[in-house]
């Protein structure tokens, strides 16, 4: 573990040696790629798999509710601005003043009103939208800068997601094709727009909005959808109809980045390329330092994917792999800390950032 976190240290100091950029804090919002505790902050329910062990086993030697062996993106972006790791905005008695973290497991864009009047609101199982998010913000928001906000969020960065990917599991895990749910695009898009416009208006300036991840490379959707036509995966060995639906739901987000750029030409709207990033690690996992692109470090069932869905990491007959750095995938349906790692460098200096956090 030492090894990995003077690995992190030194490329993220190298980083610094080029840029003299800084923010006064990090507000994050999003699901479980991002939250750092707001589900649990209350008292860990035994129930859920990531209140077990080995989650946090790699960097914080136990659990903390974060969906990975370690950081996440957000986790990187505060150390290497020489910010605190972003308490969670629920947690009582906590110093917001230097970032919040907003994003709670399960959340979604759109409201669990939007869910229902499609018909598949009983799979939203937690109340924490994009918009519900944005009011924990403004909760906060007076202890942080009192009756001068704007001048302190923009000097502040924002990171809006990732979210839509349980908007469409909403959809897809009660029945419905990726084909068919991407006829909700639009409205879960203009959901993230809406939102992105609120905290311009709040005074954010520095907003990173990402992608949506290639699910079809998941061993989570590999393994509930496998199919027994090859002509449903790609050359990487992913399922190409959910990735389809990725690539739709990311061609309308960057369209909706530039509108609003356009609209507001004084703020730095930042698209951040989850999608293409984890398609090159997929692509050739080696060049990331991972022995595979596609199959969990944390599970069972070994495989080509490492996955059973009665059996998940955090659940009795599942376990981890040695050494998680050498994968990508941590449990089946988030990444690990290495790929994190890479992850935040992509959108600190390019290229997987328009433009890149960074700026001269």
């Amino acid at each position: 573990m030492k090894t990995l976190v003077l690995i992190s240290f030194f490329l993220l100091s190298y980083l610094h040696t080029s840029y003299s950029q800084k923010y006064n804090a990090i507000y994050s919002f999003g699901d479980s790629v991002s939250d750092t505790g707001n589900l649990c902050v209350s008292g860990r329910p035994s129930s859920l798999t990531l209140a077990q062990p080995p989650y946090g086993e790699t960097y914080f030697g136990k659990v903390t509710c974060r969906c990975s062996d370690g950081r996440l993106v957000v986790d990187f972006l505060a150390q290497y601005f020489g910010l605190p790791l972003l308490p969670p905005s629920k947690a009582s008695g906590s110093d917001f003043k230097k970032g919040a973290n907003m994003a709670i497991i399960g959340a979604t864009a759109q409201t669990s009103d939007f869910f229902y009047s499609i018909g598949v609101g009983s799979n939203i199982w937690n109340n924490g939208p994009l918009d519900t998010q944005i009011q924990w913000f403004q909760n906060i928001a007076s202890s942080v800068c009192g009756s001068n906000c704007k001048a302190y969020f923009k000097n502040s960065l924002f990171v809006l997601g990732e979210l839509g990917g349980n908007d469409y599991n909403a959809n897809l895990f009660g029945g419905r094709t990726p084909e068919q749910t991407s006829a909700y695009v639009p409205q879960i898009v203009q959901a993230i727009s809406n939102g992105a416009e609120k905290l311009i208006n709040l005074g954010a300036v520095d907003i990173v909005i990402p992608s949506v991840l290639p699910t079809g490379c998941f061993p989570v959707y590999l393994s509930l959808y496998q199919s027994s036509n090859a002509g449903d995966y790609d050359s990487l060995g992913c399922l190409k109809s959910f990735n389809n639906l990725a690539n739709y739901h990311n061609s309308k987000l960057k369209s909706a980045i530039n509108s609003l750029q356009s609209k507001y030409p004084s703020t730095r709207i930042i698209y951040a390329d989850f999608y293409s990033q984890v398609i090159s690690m997929v692509q050739s996992p080696s060049s990331y330092g991972f022995v595979s692109g596609l199959q969990a470090c944390c599970g069972a069932g070994g495989g080509k994917y490492n996955y059973d869905n009665s059996k998940r990491c955090g659940m009795a007959g599942a376990s981890a792999c040695s050494n998680p750095s050498k994968y990508l995938s941590w449990d089946g349906i988030h990444l690990t800390e290495a790929a994190y790692r890479q992850i935040t460098n992509g959108w600190l200096k390019g290229p997987y950032a328009s433009p890149p956090i960074l700026h001269n």
